[in-house]
Parts: structure tokens; sequence; C-alpha cells
């Protein structure tokens, strides 16, 4: 089972969930191409590459954002949407021809957040501030009770 869904809470549901860009696999590219004139040692840093590609999670919540990475271990970067200040987005003139980019979010004080080589980088970015304003709408709903 994927940690997005392990870890939700009480009530919380998964808004949606982000992929990286095929160019993000470039590492996976080059070992998989140098497996033959290596033979096959540089199949296991290929293999290593695609377990560590497959690791990575990132999703948002209708709480929270999520992002996970760690093959062993466990690292993640969560950043609540009510502490949400910016959401911003970042594509260079590549990344806007092959449909890839990274979405910067920063939260209060210095606490940022990148997904970086996104695939749809500006559906993600739809998706979280689509969560972003449902969660203020349901706090200001609440607070109205």
């Amino acid at each position: 089972m994927a940690y997005l869904d392990e870890s939700l809470a009480p009530g919380e549901t998964i808004v949606a969930r982000f992929a990286l860009h095929w160019t993000a696999k470039w590492r996976l590219i080059v070992y998989l191409l140098l497996a033959v004139p290596t033979l096959g040692i540089a199949l296991l840093a290929a293999i290593y590459e695609w377990i560590r590609l497959r690791s990575i999670e990132m999703g948002v919540t209708n709480r929270r954002v999520v992002r996970k990475t760690g093959i062993v271990s466990r690292q993640t970067e969560e950043l609540r949407l009510a502490s949400i200040e910016t959401i911003d987005l970042r594509q260079t003139a590549w990344g806007r021809m092959l449909g890839f980019g990274d979405v910067v979010l920063t939260g209060r004080g210095e606490s940022a957040m990148i997904f970086s080589r996104l695939a749809q980088p500006l559906e993600a970015k739809r998706a979280i501030e689509s969560a972003y304003a449902a969660n203020v709408e349901d706090a200001r709903t609440a607070s109205q009770r």
C-alpha cells in the first residue's frame, strides 16, 4: 500500500496524485543504454534508479500536500493546505514544449516544497489550488456554525 493511502487521517481523501515526467528518468535511460557495453554492470545502477523513482510519491489530499521519497528509509515533506501562501509554476522553454515543470509551494515562515519535473505541472497546480480553495471554504463554513 502506498504511503499516501496509509497516512490518511479520518475524513481525509486524496484529491490528486502527481507523476514524474519521463525526462526525470534520464539516469535510468542512460544506465540501461550503458548496460550492454559494461556487460551488465550498469544494469545494477538501472535497477536501483528504477526502484528509487518508483518510491517517490507526490499528491494532494483535502487537508495537505505530500511528497515522499526513500527506498528503505522514508523522508516525507507535508504542508497543510491552510499554511500555503504561494503556489508557483516554473517552466523552461523546453519544459513548455515537452510538458514538464516544477511546482513550488511556499508555506508560512521559510518552509518551501518543490515538486520537480512534474508531468502536467499546470494540472498539478490547479489541483492544489482547488484543494486549497475547498479547504478555505470548509474552514469558513465551520467557523460560521
